[in-house]
């Protein structure tokens, strides 16, 4: 994509991956809009970048997504860069009674999100002489955690998704790019600052990199073994990924 010139909106942009991000396209100049529900986190952002601005969401409420997608387009008819960044992170597990509510939100805030935020904003990011959307999906897209399984099958539905986008809007003026992070040291589970995770200034300067490239999907070296994942033998590689945070689980809160 051309990281310059653009009018970018990106959801869950209060924290993390989706502040990097707004954060690394803010200091090249284009027009950011950052989305999510908690307005305290929104302000600390927009205060510290000028000309930045902000919108309350609420990523689970289809008519919110609807209202929102209005009022930008009304207030920002150059809009064309989407970023669906917004996600959230809850362990379950597979191997017990799954919580309904905690299966329903992940699936609602990380598969339904984007997909309705997209159809909301799509025939205006068509109508751009260019416009991107950017999919944030993740590397247990392709080697799943055990202990985040409905986490990781929406990342994995995502990425099956943004092929089926893009290929749909292959003769549009909207192309498709889908970033997959790594465990990097955010917030999105336990800011602990383990030495496996990835720092999250890294992490949005090889991803900057990456998106301003004409790539389709956006990964990290540290990650290309498993997005590699060769195919009928992944049921060894899952497990033994699976097993080494076992031995050596994520420190939680």
């Amino acid at each position: 994509m051309k990281v310059t010139d653009n009018t970018i909106f990106i959801t869950g942009g209060g924290s993390g991956i989706g502040r990097g991000l707004a954060e690394a396209f803010h200091k090249l100049g284009n027009k950011v809009i950052i989305a999510g529900r908690r307005k305290a986190l929104l302000d600390e952002v927009i205060a510290a970048n000028p000309g930045m601005d902000a919108v309350e969401l609420d990523i689970n409420d289809p008519s919110n997504i609807a209202h929102v997608a209005k009022d930008l387009i009304k207030r920002y008819p150059t809009l064309n860069v989407l970023i669906n960044n917004a996600g959230i992170m809850p362990f379950d597990d597979p191997a017990s009674t799954i919580d309904e509510a905690t299966m329903l939100g992940t699936i609602t805030t990380n598969l339904y999100g984007p997909i309705r935020m997209t159809s909301a904003l799509i025939e205006h990011l068509k109508s751009q002489p260019r416009s991107v959307i950017i999919n944030n999906s993740s590397v247990l897209a392709f080697v799943p955690l055990a202990g985040n399984a409905v986490y990781s099958a929406t990342k994995a539905a995502l990425h099956s998704y943004s092929l089926s986008q893009r290929f749909a809007l292959r003769d549009s003026t909207v192309t498709v790019q889908e970033i997959a992070p790594p465990w990097v040291n955010t917030d999105l589970i336990h800011k602990g600052d383990d030495p496996r995770a990835m720092p999250l200034d890294a992490f949005i300067e090889e991803t900057m990199a990456g998106l301003a490239t004409d790539t389709p999907e956006v990964i990290v070296e540290a990650i290309r073994p498993f997005r590699d994942n060769p195919g009928s033998q992944e049921h060894a590689i899952v497990h033994g990924f699976n097993q080494s945070l076992v031995e050596n689980p994520i420190p939680v809160a």
